[in-house]
């Protein structure tokens, strides 16, 4: 292996607790030169907030280390944008947007991108239904998500993410989601042209046996599986089999050194 994908959330950190050794091991890879980037599919914050919760947990990067689907989106919809996007986002989230033309958040119609990603609490039956309409008025709009993660494990225990919303609109409407996130090939591959590897010189390290392990290892990366964030002993006995599987990303250095 030459280069690492770190998961953030389940890895690094539970919500807004650190998880031990977590710094440390960063640090060290840091020190050893290795080449490493932070991929993760929250929508919630913007990189450059991201940034600022790794610094509050000892954790130096900047926001060019990390690849968010938001960051991935954007970056495409800038060189290929065929009309307004429709933001299913947080506040922080569309930061990344600035500069495409996006709807009024009231709009029904007029979508050329229904674009998904984790709103949390503020997913109602009126919010969703908007989004099927926007796509059911433009049978040619494109549904976005930013990710297809399941669940996460937030603060006060675990909880939905993107992927149930979209699979609700793509039942609705009848097409298929441009999946920007994990656990989607592209991403992985993106990550690896930014670190300028091979997949197979790269293992990621996640807590999501799907989204982590199964979409790296489909992508061609190794995959390292962490017994912290959302792991529960039944990942091991599924069909998707980690490469590794660790107590805590702080196995890392000892493994990286054998």
């Amino acid at each position: 292996m030459r280069g690492i994908l770190f998961d953030m959330d389940g890895v690094l950190y539970n919500s807004d607790r650190p998880i031990a050794g977590a710094a440390e091991t960063v640090c060290w890879v840091q020190e050893q030169a290795i080449p490493h980037l932070f991929v993760t599919n929250t929508t919630s914050r913007d990189r450059a907030a991201l940034v600022e919760k790794l610094h509050g947990f000892g954790i130096e990067t900047s926001e060019e280390e990390i690849l968010t689907p938001a960051a991935a989106v954007a970056g495409w919809l800038r060189h290929s944008c065929e009309g307004p996007l429709a933001l299913f986002l947080r506040p922080a989230a569309r930061r990344e947007f600035a500069g495409l033309p996006c709807l009024d958040d009231a709009a029904e119609q007029g979508a050329a991108y229904v674009v998904i990603g984790d709103l949390g609490s503020l997913w109602d039956y009126r919010t969703l239904n908007r989004a099927f309409r926007l796509l059911y008025h433009n049978p040619e709009a494109k549904l976005i998500a930013l990710g297809m993660t399941r669940y996460w494990l937030a603060s006060d225990g675990i909880s939905l993410d993107v992927a149930p919303f979209v699979t609700a609109l793509e039942h609705a409407a009848g097409r298929r989601a441009i999946v920007f996130g994990k656990p989607a090939e592209r991403f992985f591959l993106a990550a690896a042209e930014r670190l300028g590897l091979a997949p197979g010189e790269i293992v990621m390290i996640g807590d999501d046996i799907e989204g982590d392990i199964g979409g790296a290892q489909a992508a061609g990366l190794k995959g390292a599986l962490v017994k912290t964030g959302k792991f529960k002993a039944a990942d091991l006995e599924g069909r998707i089999r980690p490469d590794f599987v660790w107590d805590s990303v702080a196995d890392l250095q000892r493994w990286w050194n054998k």
